[in-house]
This record gives C-alpha cells, sequence and structure tokens, in this order.
C-alpha cells in the first residue's frame, strides 16, 4: 500500500536559498512549458508529448539566459514536466480542470526521486545540499529510520511554513474486526451529516467563524503598497489565517470520518455535485466551507484500509422525496422543507433523517446482490445495473421521479 507521511521542516538559511532557487527553476520549467503547449495547439492544433517537453526542457538548459536552470537538480524539473503531463490527461479525461499558471506567491513546491535524494537512519540530504534537512516527526509509532521512502516532495506554504511529504510503499493494515453495524449518510449545511440511526453531527462552519478575521486581515493588506515588505508581511497573515481555517476543517473531517469507519462495515452515502452546487450564489461559501468532497475521498481510503465497504448512490436517486416506510415518492420538495408528512401512509418525516434511512436501505440493496433497490408497494423503482466508479465506489440506477 501507498501512503505518504507529511512533517514539519526546517531548513537552515543555506537550504532556504537553494531550495528556494529550486521552487524559481521548477516554476518557470512549468510556465514555458505551458504556454509552448498553449501556443503550438493555437497554432498547429497539435497536442504535445512528455518526449517534446523533455527535448525542449534540455534546450532551454542550453540558453544563455536561462542557464541559471543548470544550477539546480535537475530531478525536480523532470518531475513538473511529469506532472503537467499528467494533468493534462485528467483535463482531457474530464477529471480535472485545465492546468493554470504558477505565481511565486502561491505554494512552492519540488519533488525529488530516488536518485536526487538520500534518506539514511531517519535523516533526509537533498541534492545540492551538504546537511541533511531538519524534520520534525509526527508519528510516535513508526520508526522513520526504518521507512524507505521513494520519492520526497518539499514546499513551502505562502504563510512561510515548509513541510516535507514522504511517499512510501508500506505493508497494508490487517483490517478491523466486523461491528456488524452499517450506516447512512445523509450530508448537509445545517448539520454537516446526518446518519441513518438519527445521529445528528453540527457543521462547524470554520471559515464563517474566521470571516470576520480574514476580512479584516484582507482589508490591511490591501491598503499596502504592491512590492512592498509590509504588504508580503501582510499577505503572510492572511495565508496564515486561511491555513488555520485549513487545519481546523482538516481535522474535524479527519475524526468524523475515522469515527464512521471504526463503527461500521458498511457506509452508503450519495454523489453529490458539488462542482454544480458551488455556482449557487448564497450557499456557495458554506458548501465549499463544508469539505463534502474531501469528506468521501477521506472516507473512500480510509474504507479500503479498514477492510470496509463504501457505497455511493447515484445523486439523481430521491432519497429526501422517498418515504422510508412505504416508499411513496412526492413529486416536488422544496430546500425550505424541512419536515413533511406521507400522502400514502401518514408517517412525518425529518427531511434530513429521512434521507439517510433511505440512503441506507438503497446502499443494502447494493451490498446483498445488486439487483432492485426497491420499498413495497412502490412502482417507481428500475433494474439495478450496478456501475463501478473508482475501486471503492458503486452507484445504483436512476430511479423514475427522482430528484
Amino acid at each position: 500500500m501507498r501512503t505518504a507521511y507529511k512533517c514539519r521542516a526546517y531548513p537552515d538559511p543555506d537550504q532556504q536559498v537553494m531550495l528556494a532557487r529550486t521552487f524559481g527553476c521548477v516554476r518557470v520549467v512549468w510556465n514555458r512549458t505551458l504556454a509552448a503547449r498553449q501556443t503550438r495547439w493555437a497554432t498547429e492544433h497539435r497536442s504535445t508529448s512528455y518526449r517534446q517537453t523533455d527535448a525542449a526542457l534540455t534546450a532551454m538548459k542550453r540558453e544563455p539566459e536561462l542557464a541559471w536552470l543548470n544550477e539546480v537538480s535537475s530531478v525536480p524539473l523532470q518531475q513538473t514536466l511529469r506532472h503537467q503531463h499528467t494533468a493534462f490527461q485528467a483535463f482531457f479525461a474530464g477529471r480535472a480542470r485545465h492546468p493554470r499558471y504558477k505565481t511565486r506567491r502561491g505554494r512552492q513546491a519540488a519533488r525529488y526521486t530516488r536518485s536526487a535524494f538520500r534518506w539514511r537512519h531517519g535523516q533526509l540530504w537533498l541534492a545540492k545540499t551538504t546537511s541533511p534537512l531538519r524534520l520534525v516527526w509526527s508519528w510516535p509509532e513508526i520508526d522513520p529510520a526504518r521507512l524507505d521512502p521513494t520519492s520526497v516532495t518539499v514546499a513551502r506554504d505562502p504563510d512561510g511554513r515548509w513541510y516535507v511529504t514522504l511517499h512510501a510503499q508500506v505493508a497494508d493494515p490487517a483490517p478491523l474486526s466486523a461491528t456488524g453495524r452499517a450506516v447512512g449518510i445523509d450530508l448537509g449545511i445545517t448539520d454537516f451529516a446526518v446518519t441513518s440511526d438519527g445521529k445528528r453531527i453540527p457543521n462547524p462552519r470554520h471559515l464563517e467563524r474566521k470571516a470576520a478575521n480574514l476580512a479584516r486581515y484582507q482589508r490591511r493588506m490591501v491598503r499596502k503598497r504592491k512590492g512592498s515588505a509590509n504588504r508580503r508581511k501582510a499577505a503572510a497573515k492572511v495565508a496564515r489565517a486561511h491555513r488555520k481555517v485549513r487545519a481546523a476543517r482538516a481535522d474535524f473531517l479527519h475524526r468524523v470520518s475515522t469515527r464512521l469507519v471504526q463503527g461500521h462495515d458498511l457506509l452508503v452515502l450519495e454523489d453529490l455535485n458539488v462542482r454544480g452546487m458551488v455556482r449557487h450564489r448564497q450557499l456557495a461559501r458554506a458548501i465549499s466551507d463544508s469539505g463534502w468532497g474531501t469528506f468521501r475521498v477521506m472516507l473512500a481510503y480510509k474504507a479500503e484500509r479498514a477492510g470496509r465497504r463504501l457505497i455511493v448512490l447515484d445523486r439523481f436517486y430521491p432519497s429526501s422525496k422517498r418515504c422510508s416506510g412505504c416508499g411513496y415518492v412526492l413529486a416536488t420538495l422544496s430546500l425550505a422543507t424541512r419536515t413533511w408528512v406521507c400522502p400514502s401512509c401518514g408517517a412525518r418525516h425529518d427531511r434530513d433523517h429521512n434521507a439517510a434511512k433511505n440512503i441506507l436501505a438503497a446502499g443494502r440493496a447494493v451490498a446483498a446482490c445488486g439487483a432492485d433497490v426497491s420499498h413495497s408497494g412502490s412502482p417507481w423503482v428500475q433494474s439495478a445495473v450496478k456501475q463501478e466508479l473508482s475501486p471503492a465506489t458503486e452507484r445504483i440506477p436512476v430511479l423514475q421521479g427522482g430528484e
């Protein structure tokens, strides 16, 4: 199993100079290669292969005005070409947006493979440096001296913090013991999640709680003259405030996802169209602050490691409009309606709890045999055709009269 260990780094002044120079070279190679790709497509209508970008990098290094590219290790420069090639493959496959130009004000990173670093007894030596890079190891149960990383990523955040990520191949963990429990999860904004057993996980709204501080820091920053030292200091404060929000959100999502995976053998949730939902003018910031996409990724890899099963239902499955008792489906249900009474059986439903129970029922049907996802007396059910989204993702069929 491939995994990564991210830890804080504290490079000395000489190492900071060398790494900053490497970041600059990586940025120049990325931007020039991206510009050449776009120009060739606009003029010749032809794509650019990785081999062609590799040859262009060799020509770049021979140019007198770019001779300083030879002062850093060539491995991070080669890796940035690979990353750009992978980024374009993801873009053409519809999995990601078009690659953009890198800026010196954003996060800076460089990746080193085995030929450009040395890992001995828990210490890291990078190419073009003469002393080990000081790291703070955060996993006391893992001996860093026994680790065999295949690649290393060194990064500097906009707030000035340095990080090192060690990518390594480790043994698969032992699966967790069975609990005999399953859970359906309905994600929301008022409550981050409502589970099929009636539990509500409040939404901490990390960005909303820090919005006033962020606005104050941003107002101070825009008053400073561009290019001045005071503006750089103010920008670092803004970056630190954003980093605290990201860290608090990630901590919350890790805790919730770990608790759900450890307590249930089967986890079921809906495939939400987050990219489309964030276009809503009133709800965009709240949806982005919730971190639903990150939460789903965490559930997927944690369930795989723990030997659990995660099922993701089709986004058009009418979980909120379907009665979890008799299967009746409402024609319409506005977002403002939080409770409703079933016209068929008279049951009173909380919108989110009812959706979570329907999600669990549909997930159990898929987990059992992948056949019809049905409720007694429901005429809206179609035959199930299971579709694989990813190694940890499955879908159920779209139901007629869905949302």
